[in-house]
């Protein structure tokens, strides 16, 4: 909150502030601070009053929201008295106020008194509330500025106007969604009654969906969707898909909800999604996205083999998804707080419900612990879990894995094949690994015969193609760690001529690698 002075204007001394008094405009120092002292005074009578009065506001007052600090003490004590089950009056207050200098200024402890004069404050509680409570809002935003302004003129070496930028929009949105001066703990009565209303949500969707859609049905069954606030990590060694999965399921959320907006239906689990994209250029993602779309090879379409027919598909694709409410941002070596504040400009104007980050690895942290990687990959995956809780929706993280993995006999891998796997195993509600038994299969194929070869080695290729059959094309996401259900594997299918996942429509997991 705002310091005590009344004044704007930096140059005013202390004996000019402490001059003004409340109500007193005091233009002739510099412009007041927004406040209305007479609303303060009115509300703390009404308070004072009747003590249940507080208890009915929708958005209950904090002392700081307070301008004059006399109000400000005097409301703190209030609300003390209050917790303890005491009733708070002129005369069960005016012991804990003799001789208080705030208090002095105004009159000593008859000032009390004076505030339940009338009564009138019972007439409109709820918009003095209101009104307090506005500007103190206010008053956060004119610290704001007066910081910005105070920053910029600031011309030393040391200075980083981006990171200046990114302080006083993290400080804007606090004050857009009220953090900044307080939330208070939700009774275990609210927490109920979201939890019903997100089981509702469940039992409503023909998908047992209680958060935001994959459009993979498997993965959507084992987890009943993304949820707000939750941190999930996608990780795989290079090959595997990672980045084509996290690539599906951005789009298909994205494009739940373009079809939820067309067709004025129900929240069927979609949402606008903003794809963090540190490896590839937004236009090899889109490429990715219509080649899944109109179903032609990746490969063909970058190097430009494809007909008539295939480049009409690929325009009908991009018509259809004009409207598509995906947003890439492909700028490198984004910090963590570069991030956040870019993830909080997209909510606020498209109100985005999904965040995709491609890859943690390649998030830089704030530079405090660039000497050592694992305290920066430490405070990158806590930004990353903060910034889900923040902006209240599901952040998808991709992760490298170690080469560990590749040492071992079983390929799949596990929670310690993380880099940096304390705190990213720590900060994350779920733990995905994508495995594809194909991959590491193919990497094991015999000579292909030609009549020279032997009976075993012919029956050798004979047995490696069977077991390629069953492979191909199947991979198996394996939910290694999740916070609010059970762990365990979800089988997918990979046509990698298209970098397209979906689900299979049976469960036989030992056709998916999993024995």
């Amino acid at each position: 909150m705002p310091d005590d002075t009344l004044m704007l204007n930096p140059a005013a001394t202390d004996s000019q502030a402490n001059a003004a008094t409340p109500g007193t405009a005091a233009t002739e120092v510099g412009r007041a601070l927004p406040s209305n002292v007479e609303a303060e005074a009115a509300f703390l009578g009404a308070i004072l009053i009747d003590n249940s009065v507080y208890e009915e506001l929708p958005n209950p007052l904090r002392p700081d929201h307070f301008f004059v600090p006399a109000h400000r003490l005097i409301m703190e004590r209030v609300l003390t008295m209050m917790e303890r089950g005491s009733t708070a009056s002129p005369v069960t207050l005016k012991p804990y106020f003799e001789g208080s200098e705030h208090l002095e200024q105004l009159g000593g402890t008859s000032y009390l008194m004076r505030l339940t004069a009338d009564g009138q404050g019972l007439l409109a509680v709820r918009q003095l509330a209101e009104q307090i409570y506005d500007l103190a809002l206010l008053r956060e935003l004119v610290t704001v500025g007066r910081t910005l302004v105070t920053d910029a003129l600031d011309t030393s070496e040391s200075v980083e106007p981006l990171k200046q930028i990114e302080s006083a929009e993290a400080a804007l949105y606090e004050i857009a969604e009220g953090t900044n001066i307080g939330s208070d703990a939700s009774t275990f009565k609210d927490a109920s009654i979201a939890a019903l209303k997100l089981a509702q949500k469940a039992m409503n969707s023909d998908r047992g969906l209680s958060g935001r859609t994959t459009g993979l049905a498997t993965i959507d069954e084992k987890t009943a969707g993304l949820h707000n606030s939750d941190l999930v990590i996608l990780a795989g060694r290079p090959g595997m898909g990672k980045t084509s999965l996290a690539t599906n399921i951005a789009f298909n959320t994205a494009y739940e909800y373009l079809k939820q907006q067309r067709d004025g239906g129900p929240d069927s689990g979609g949402a606008p999604v903003a794809f963090f994209s540190l490896e590839m250029s937004a236009d090899q993602l889109a490429t990715r996205i219509l080649a899944e779309q109109a179903e032609i090879s990746s490969e063909k379409l970058r190097s430009g083999d494809i007909g008539r027919d295939e480049f009409t598909r690929l325009s009908e694709a991009s018509q259809r998804l004009a409207d598509l409410q995906l947003f890439i941002d492909d700028t490198p070596a984004l910090t963590i707080d570069a991030l956040r504040m870019r993830a909080r400009r997209l909510k606020r104007k498209n109100k985005i419900g999904l965040v995709v980050v491609d890859y943690l690895q390649l998030l830089q942290g704030s530079g405090r612990a660039s000497d050592n990687r694992v305290n920066e990959i430490s405070e990158i995956s806590r930004g990353l879990k903060t910034m889900a809780k923040e902006l209240e929706l599901p952040v998808i993280a991709l992760s490298q894995l170690s080469r560990a993995v590749e040492q071992r006999e079983d390929k799949k891998p596990q929670l310690a094949d993380l880099r940096e796997s304390g705190s990213i195993e720590q900060d994350a509600d779920m733990v995905w690994f994508i495995y594809r038994a194909e991959y590491y299969h193919k990497a094991q194929m015999p000579n292909v015969p030609d009549g020279s070869e032997s009976p075993d080695e012919a029956q050798k290729y004979q047995d490696w193609m069977e077991e390629h059959q069953r492979l191909v094309n199947k991979a198996l996401l394996i939910v290694a760690k999740q916070r609010h259900g059970s762990t365990g594997n979800v089988p997918l299918i990979f046509q990698s001529e298209y970098t397209k996942f979906s689900s299979p429509s049976y469960r036989d997991y030992s056709d998916f690698g999993e024995e």
